[in-house]
């Protein structure tokens, strides 16, 4: 029995498909932000904090990048309203800040990986210079290490980015109503499967591909100066 797409019944629940396009939009932004500036936070420790920061940092990234992230997703949806209700707090965040908050610890990890190897390949020589210039160790971290270090490392930052957008595709087990969610409501619905998971499928492609540009022309508008080809064979 030959088989009939139909598409009809699943573009009628287009306002669904479009809120859950926001929601794994506003998802990945926030956890790409967040995951970013904790990466590099932790970076950092790990390379000029002190005994303490040290191992709090590595810990941290060697508990995360070694566990599941749906195991660590549970861990905060349910952890940490259990650990406020230690402390005697009532409260329950909702199910898109619980998401959002798991989303950018992980992230966090990979990326204080990737920064830390980039930070790690910057010339001593180069450091050196800039000491004897009295810059102030911010100073030095900031334009002489970290900058040089994300040109670097970008395109390994770029897929990251890319697998946390499609992996916040997890957290509608939590029922953060993201563009899985809606595929699973809309297949409930109108019990054509397939044809609303190949919706879906590619607007999750169409979304790692417009996220890829956005952070290619970002590399041009910072790093004119490295070119095309480089980013290309690098990413």
């Amino acid at each position: 029995m030959d088989y009939v797409f139909q598409f009809g019944a699943v573009f009628q629940r287009t306002d669904l498909i479009v809120s859950g396009l926001l929601m794994t939009i506003k998802l990945s932004v926030i956890a790409t932000i967040a995951g970013f500036l904790l990466g590099v936070i932790c970076a950092r420790a790990t390379r000029e904090g002190s005994l303490v920061s040290r191992w709090l940092a590595t810990t941290y990234v060697e508990i995360i990048r070694n566990t599941p992230f749906l195991a660590q997703l549970y861990m905060v949806a349910f952890g940490l309203p259990q650990m406020a209700l230690w402390f005697g707090l009532h409260i329950r965040p909702s199910p898109y800040i619980l998401a959002s908050v798991a989303l950018s610890i992980n992230l966090g990890a990979y990326v204080t990986e990737i920064v830390r190897a980039g930070l790690d390949a910057i010339p001593k020589a180069q450091v050196e210079a800039a000491e004897s210039l009295a810059l102030t160790p911010f100073q030095i971290f900031l334009h002489v290490k970290l900058a040089p270090a994300l040109a670097k490392v970008f395109p390994a930052l770029t897929s990251q980015f890319v697998l946390q957008m499609l992996g916040s595709s997890v957290v509608s087990v939590i029922a953060v109503q993201e563009l899985t969610a809606a595929a699973g409501r809309i297949q409930s619905e109108t019990f054509r499967t397939f044809e609303t998971y190949l919706v879906v499928t590619a607007i999750y492609f169409v979304l790692a591909f417009v996220l890829r540009s956005i952070l290619s022309l970002v590399v041009r508008a910072i790093w004119p100066w490295m070119p095309r080809g480089a980013r290309r064979s690098r990413a």
